[in-house]
């Protein structure tokens, strides 16, 4: 079967790239010759990830926000819909515009519009000589949102001074197409469709309502049938909690510690009642592993789009739907008491009973394991800790909706292990590390039961070592995997399998001027989506921030 090359990606995002080749079947370019070492300018970033579809409707777009970020004062103006596509749209897709030249670090940002965290992003590090990116991202999912005149908040924290002189020059757009209108033609084969993100449980439609807590709680529509809360959860702001996969507990000599290591895990409770439990992402920064060459051209995955954690709660919706505010903590399991470094801004978005002016239910079920965290350090030459983690959580309950009784059961089980190896002084330093998020969500109601189960995988494996020449190397592989199945009355009705891996092996003289470090490194990303919506099967490689080779697409089969 022919299938098309991705499109789009639900509830995704992809650096766009003007040397995107895609096509069907296979193809590869062999691109420019590198330089003997990086030099004072390098290939515009770029990702491997499929770029967003775009219906072929009418669109209309507006400027949020357009500002120069030199500090930590937000950009703050006013959201007015677009005239002219309606105020139901088939896909509204976010566009971030940036460039900026000189010495700079990587900074963390947001975009928020009525109060609704709909973008959080980092920055890349520039060349002396500038750069340019974009990021989109589908945020049709906050269609609620954009239906009225908001509040629009944005910032890019940043310095400027006479060292660091990059000043962060963004545009943020919003482009909504048009409804469809309805088809009278056949449907398109499954097998050639545009391929589609791995779909976490709140993919299958828009919502009705799109809400933030006010002092930390939540009132829901009376009639609400399916809840579920994101939280942008992010370890940052130049502290230990920054690279919180290698601390080690207070025991063992190192330079970031945490009261029991490395393990980590973002809590979400209702009334005090545990909720929801996921493993973050461990997101590798633009500068991070003390090796900004690594991220010049190639960005590790999510790094200029962090994900939200998808927490469903429609388990508690009975609960939630007295009319009342009813309270919701996101915590971070293992941050040692007092310490600062992690952000975990929350919305919550519910699809409501048009039928039903109330929608009644309770929760049934609330089950978790024990927390699971031991990390066992062994002195010597070259100190070693050994880290194992996890946790597990089962929820379920029901709602009288007015097509009938829906029974909802959320599983989730968490794991993580981890070798951190590091010798006297951290000249030398690695980690290998795995962490697996399985949740299983079944809804049984109106119709047969459907069950998606979603195994996620995160991997990191990196060394960095100073040698006595003040050379400093890192070599790192990073993976973000996913695999999704949908069944119902025990048939496979989709499935995806998403595979988004960076490999990176960068050299330079540290303690030395900017002109001074000498530095070579080789960058490569290859970003794999199949399913039974299409592929994408795309690869990039870098050596000295110059792209050597693009090559992909999906064959027959």
């Amino acid at each position: 079967m022919r299938r098309r090359l991705i499109m789009s990606m639900l509830a995704g995002v992809t650096l766009v790239a003007s040397a995107f080749l895609g096509s069907d079947p296979v193809w590869a370019t062999q691109l420019a010759d590198p330089p003997a070492e990086f030099g004072t300018d390098w290939h515009d970033p770029l990702t491997a990830a499929p770029p967003i579809s775009k219906p072929a409707t009418k669109s209309c777009e507006v400027t949020v926000a357009e500002a120069q970020f030199r500090d930590f004062t937000p950009y703050r103006g006013t959201y007015t819909p677009a005239s002219g596509c309606g105020d139901r749209w088939s896909k509204v897709v976010l566009r971030l515009d940036g460039k900026v030249k000189g010495r700079q670090f990587d900074r963390l940002g947001y975009l928020h519009i009525g109060g609704v965290e709909i973008f959080r992003t980092s920055t890349p590090e520039p060349s002396p000589d500038g750069i340019q990116w974009s990021v989109e991202k589908d945020v049709t999912r906050y269609s609620d949102t954009f239906r009225q005149s908001r509040d629009v908040e944005m910032l890019i924290g940043n310095v400027v001074d006479d060292t660091y002189t990059g000043v962060l020059d963004v545009k943020a757009t919003l482009t909504f197409y048009a409804a469809e209108k309805p088809s009278t033609k056949p449907t398109e084969d499954a097998g050639a469709k545009p391929a589609q993100q791995p779909a976490e449980p709140s993919s299958a439609t828009t919502p009705d309502r799109v809400l933030t807590l006010r002092n930390g709680t939540l009132t829901t529509p009376r009639n609400s049938e399916r809840i579920v809360a994101e939280v942008y959860a992010t370890g940052s702001g130049g502290g230990c909690e920054e690279y919180w996969y290698l601390t080690v507990p207070t025991s063992a000599p190192y330079s970031c510690q945490a009261d029991k290591g490395p393990y980590r895990e973002v809590q979400i409770k209702v009334d005090n009642q545990l909720a929801g439990i996921a493993e973050p992402f461990p997101t590798v920064w633009t500068g991070g592993w003390s090796n900004p060459f690594l991220w010049y051209v190639i960005p590790g995955p999510r790094a200029f789009d962090i994900k939200p954690i998808e927490y469903d709660l429609t388990p508690f919706a009975g609960l939630l739907n007295d009319g009342r505010p009813h309270q919701v903590d996101v915590s971070v399991v293992g941050v040692p008491e007092g310490q600062t470094g992690w952000s975990t801004p929350v919305n919550v978005l519910v699809w409501q009973d048009a039928k039903r002016a109330q929608v009644s239910g309770a929760l049934t079920e609330a089950r978790a394991g024990d927390l699971a965290n031991s990390s066992a350090y062994t002195p010597g030459s070259e100190n070693r800790l050994d880290t194992e983690g996890g946790h597990r959580l089962t929820v379920a309950g029901y709602v009288d909706t007015s097509h009938g009784r829906v029974e909802t059961t959320v599983s989730r089980t968490l794991a993580n292990t981890s070798v951190h190896r590091w010798t006297d002084g951290e000249n030398a330093d690695g980690l290998e590390a795995t962490w697996t998020d399985d949740e299983t969500v079944t809804v049984d109601g109106r119709g047969p039961a459907t069950t998606t189960r979603t195994h996620r995988t995160y991997a990191m494996d990196g060394t960095t070592t100073l040698g006595a020449d003040d050379r400093l190397r890192t070599v790192l592989t990073l993976g973000d995997r996913a695999t999704v199945v949908e069944t119902r009355a025990g048939r496979r009705t989709l499935w995806s399998r998403f595979d988004d891996s960076y490999t990176g092996d960068a050299t330079y003289t540290a303690n030395v001027p900017r002109d001074q470090r000498h530095a070579v490194g080789t960058t490569s990303e290859r970003y794999r989506l199949y399913g039974s919506a299409g592929c994408h099967d795309r690869s990039l490689t870098t050596v000295q921030g110059v792209l050597t080779e693009d090559r992909g697409g999906c064959g027959d089969s």
